[in-house]
């Protein structure tokens, strides 16, 4: 189905959780919502009941195209998840980190993550030939490997500019370091300034900073190339009742 090395990462466990108490092959729709049931439902939990559905259901799609066998998965309704308000930072937070680190590659890792919402497999292989600061876009190559196309703004534009201005790249990513590099240098971050440092965060930081612009959550879904509007508007459920305020209009207004 094309999924990444990283989403393979995320199925394996919980594919051979199931296949040991259930037997892939002879699985009911009743016996999956007894199983299902039997898993934490808690956000916090990585592998929580709708991480479980969500592999499950993946899983026998695949299994029905590529064998023809029935769907048990078909007609389980997704869980419920509760509508926890995810962390996201601030511009003055970002502002922040990007004051804390004293070199040119950091800044531009922080500023492309917040202004492009770059997922960390999209940041980490961005080639020069990826981008284009006539129009400022990054081609990315996203979930199954599609590709697509990240904007960027004029701070990240600065800061690549500069640090690519003295780093030689030899064809491989712009910055010198693999994904494990990045991740680290965010560890290092978080612990310096207490600010919370990770890939995702940013990418959700990125959405609840465009609808605090007054960018609708469609447009926001776009360049961030999300699959579900559903999934934007639960990272942007922080931007509060008081903020969307400062947008109404009176529809009654002359």
């Amino acid at each position: 189905m094309g999924c990444t090395p990283k989403t393979m990462e995320f199925y394996r466990p919980i594919l051979a959780r199931f296949n040991a108490e259930l037997d892939c092959a002879k699985a009911t729709r009743q016996s999956i919502e007894k199983f299902l049931n039997r898993i934490p439902s808690s956000n916090h939990n990585l592998h929580n009941r709708h991480a479980h559905y969500r592999t499950l259901k993946a899983f026998y799609n695949w299994a029905s195209k590529e064998y023809g066998i029935d769907n048990p998965m078909a007609s389980i309704q997704a869980p419920i998840l509760s509508k926890v308000i995810l962390s996201t930072l601030t511009e003055t937070q970002i502002r922040s980190l990007l004051d804390s680190v004293n070199n040119l590659r950091d800044k531009a890792i922080i500023s492309t993550f917040t202004e492009s919402g770059l997922r960390l497999s999209e940041l980490a292989t961005i080639k020069i030939t990826d981008i284009n600061f006539e129009n400022h876009t990054i081609r990315v190559f996203g979930k199954g490997r599609k590709e697509a196309f990240a904007p960027f703004g004029d701070i990240s534009e600065q800061y690549l500019k500069a640090w690519l201005a003295q780093y030689q790249s030899d064809n491989g990513n712009i910055w010198g370091i693999q994904r494990s590099g990045v991740v680290l240098m965010l560890r290092r971050l978080e612990a310096k300034t207490g600010i919370t440092c990770n890939p995702h965060t940013f990418r959700r930081t990125f959405a609840v900073l465009l609808r605090k612009a007054g960018i609708d959550t469609m447009t926001i879904k776009e360049l961030g190339r999300w699959e579900s509007l559903e999934m934007v508007q639960r990272y942007t459920r922080s931007f509060s009742f008081q903020d969307s305020m400062k947008f109404y209009k009176s529809p009654l207004q002359n």
